[in-house]
């Protein structure tokens, strides 16, 4: 075997390549197979790992195996959205072949800013597939780090469809508005603050009783900032609110902004994958009407972090909104670069491992595993209800997002509840977050992991009920 050349640079690993690769493939491996099955205690960093995270720069060099076992250290006393009783917030679980695309993609360290040739073309064909899953009509779209850009994406081309040329002239005195529900997620104002149309003008849609935006009172304030002059530059419906799973009523609200114009903007970023679910699906009647929705596919489609996705009816949208012709970017004929439809400029293969997850596994079996967590949140809800110590909303769960709390024996149940979620963290048999909703503390369990069984979903509810009851031990 040809040794590998000299580098003057001293950043090749040489003749350690593979015993680096092997060595990761072992803790790897290892890892995967720990996922498996639930811990039934968090590790938590030692102090000799303590203190290798204090020390300084390292001028010289140090021993690749050595460092790849301290990286190891670090991930394992890390908490982890791939292990089976992680609870705690919408989040990945870690897709195996979703982590080896990654390897791939970062070792080509292709970028996706221009035309990549056959990484190009994988991401547009990627594109088709996850839309042909949602059964979205999707022309146009791309990969990006997460659901805050592909809704900040979104609401700039709505933006430039409501205000013709506001990207080269400004808003001047246009006065624009935005519209959601009071439990949207934080990302359609943070938009509204970058695309200068204010967050004072994100106007807060009143919800229902099982907390989706209502359209008729969309329907008032459109009219009456219409009558007020205002610019209605875009409706965002939620498809699955990131604090109760609610799915708005996205037939209603399209008649609604079809009625006035607006663009008509998904934020699926957690609960898109669950429109491919019998059963599930008639909740999103209506998805196929929205000029642009946003998937997080390193949330419920189980791939690794970063991989989200914006994808619009119109493709050409995206282009009036970003395309630019710059003399360091080459432009061959009407050829467009990701450039010209997108926020960044230097891209990373984020659709790989989406790519990978369904020429593996197919999409039945992913609409399967979404299924099921679906399933297993109805389980948890019947499981918390029938206790009478524990309290759960008055409606079903949606989606996978089951809000409970204790309620039984303490004086005070919102102390409780905070109490009771940070002992169960520390406890670390399960990881749950709070939530407070209509001014009350939650637990706030979100099933999105394709290893969770239903045997763990009962331990959550033991473990709950084993610390709950201790008021003395939590409030000492």
């Amino acid at each position: 075997m040809t040794p590998p050349p000299t580098h003057d640079s001293n950043l090749s690993l040489g003749e350690r390549r593979a015993d680096a690769l092997a060595r990761t493939s072992e803790h790897v491996l290892r890892a995967w197979r720990e996922f498996d099955h639930a811990r039934e205690i968090e590790t938590v960093p030692s102090a000799e790992l303590r203190a290798l995270l204090e020390e300084p720069l390292p001028e010289e060099a140090h021993d690749v195996i050595a460092m790849i076992d301290h990286a190891a250290a670090v991930l394992d006393a890390s908490l982890a959205q791939s292990r089976p009783r992680y609870f705690g917030f919408i989040g990945s679980s870690g897709l195996e072949v979703g982590a080896i695309a990654d390897l791939l993609a970062h070792s080509y360290d292709t970028n996706l800013a221009v035309d990549a040739r056959a990484a190009t073309d994988l991401e547009d064909q990627s594109r088709r597939w996850l839309a042909d899953f949602l059964g979205f009509p999707a022309t146009g779209g791309s990969f990006t780090s997460g659901g805050t850009i592909s809704n900040l994406t979104a609401l700039a081309a709505a933006r430039e469809a409501a205000l013709p040329d506001s990207r080269r002239r400004g808003l001047g005195d246009a006065r624009p508005t935005l519209y959601c529900s009071r439990e949207a997620h934080y990302s359609i104002v943070r938009a509204a603050e970058l695309l200068g149309i204010g967050r004072e003008q994100v106007r807060a849609v009143a919800i229902d009783d099982e907390r989706r935006l209502v359209p008729e009172d969309l329907d008032r304030q459109l009219a009456a900032d219409r009558a007020a002059g205002r610019t209605p530059v875009a409706v965002v419906a939620t498809a699955g609110t990131t604090l109760t799973g609610a799915v708005d009523p996205l037939d209603a609200i399209a008649d609604v902004g079809e009625r006035h114009g607006v663009w008509l903007h998904v934020d699926g970023a957690y609960g898109l994958p669950a429109a491919t679910v019998p059963g599930v699906a008639e909740r999103f009647r209506g998805l196929e009407r929205a000029d642009s929705v946003t998937v997080d596919c390193h949330k419920w489609m189980y791939v690794p972090k970063a991989c989200s996705a914006v994808l619009v009816r119109d493709g050409d949208r995206l282009a009036r909104t970003f395309a630019h012709d710059e003399a360091y970017m080459p432009h061959d004929g009407e050829h467009r670069n990701a450039v010209d439809t997108t926020v960044e400029y230097s891209r990373p293969l984020r659709a790989l491992k989406l790519w990978m997850a369904f020429a593996t596994h197919g999409a039945r079996a992913m609409r399967g595993a979404v299924a099921r967590n679906c399933d297993q949140a109805q389980l948890l809800y019947d499981l918390a209800a029938a206790h009478p110590e524990l309290e759960v909303l008055p409606h079903r769960p949606s989606l996978s997002i089951v809000p409970f709390r204790w309620v039984g024996g303490c004086a005070d149940p919102d102390a409780h509840n905070d109490a009771l979620c940070a002992a169960l963290q520390r406890d670390g048999r399960v990881f749950v977050s709070p939530a407070t909703i209509d001014g009350r503390v939650y637990l706030r369990p979100c099933v999105t992991n394709f290893r969770t069984s239903d045997d763990d979903i009962r331990a959550l509810v033991d473990v709950v009920l084993a610390l709950g009851g201790n008021c003395a031990a939590l409030h000492g």
